[in-house]
């Protein structure tokens, strides 16, 4: 009998190490950088907070929650028919999840508003400002990196994203990429038995307009 229980201590264990991160490839994180002004003036495009969205996407042992973040503003620049630079800002209190309803969706919000996660009272807004772009292996894809700033900390990362449309009226840019919550202090565990993954997915759609 003492072998069976201590067989199925070391189950719950692993079980609960076993908190696969969701989908998507991790950005590349360094200490943020001093952003400059690009080279050249460009064209600015106004981000259209109404039609640009992100959503995330997080893993524990026993599933995953998706939800949303509003973007409040930003903007991007071009020149030449590319992106050089840009920034939009995210309203931290209306992160919400899009997968629950009624009562389970109150106390997951709740919960990602508090101390343990984003801390949306003291930090209300997180922040993404471009710092270079580079060119991506096709004609649509670029490489960007920036200074991502949740909860008062700014890191450097660099993720793939694709360049829908470019025109003299509209930008239309998505991306798909991870992070390390814990680089940003987002440090909360989750229960003993249901250990949350130490990645976040984020996809972001970006529009902008002229």
């Amino acid at each position: 009998m003492k072998k069976i229980a201590l067989l199925a201590i070391a189950a719950s264990v692993v079980l609960a190490s076993c908190a696969g991160n969701p989908e998507g490839k991790k950005a590349e994180t360094t200490d943020s950088v001093e952003t400059t002004a690009p080279a050249v003036e460009g064209v600015a495009y106004t981000v259209d907070a109404a039609a640009s969205k992100v959503e995330w996407t997080g893993t524990k042992v026993t599933g995953a929650h998706h939800g949303v973040i509003n973007i409040t503003s930003g903007s991007l620049t071009t020149d030449a028919g590319k992106i050089i630079g840009g920034s939009f800002v995210l309203d931290m209190n209306t992160i919400s999840s899009t997968d629950l309803e009624g009562e389970w969706k109150e106390k997951l919000d709740g919960h990602l508003k508090n101390e343990d996660f984003f801390d949306v009272a003291k930090f209300p807004e997180a922040k993404f400002d471009i710092t270079s772009i580079a060119a991506g292996a096709a004609a649509d894809d670029v490489k960007v990196s920036g200074n991502l700033t949740i909860k008062g900390v700014s890191k450097n990362i660099s993720f793939d994203a694709k360049v829908l449309e470019l025109t003299d009226a509209v930008v239309k840019v998505n991306a798909d990429f991870n992070i390390a919550r814990e680089d940003w202090g987002v440090s909360y565990s989750g229960k003993e038995d249901d250990l949350i993954s130490k990645e976040i997915n984020f996809k972001v759609s970006l529009t902008a307009k002229k």
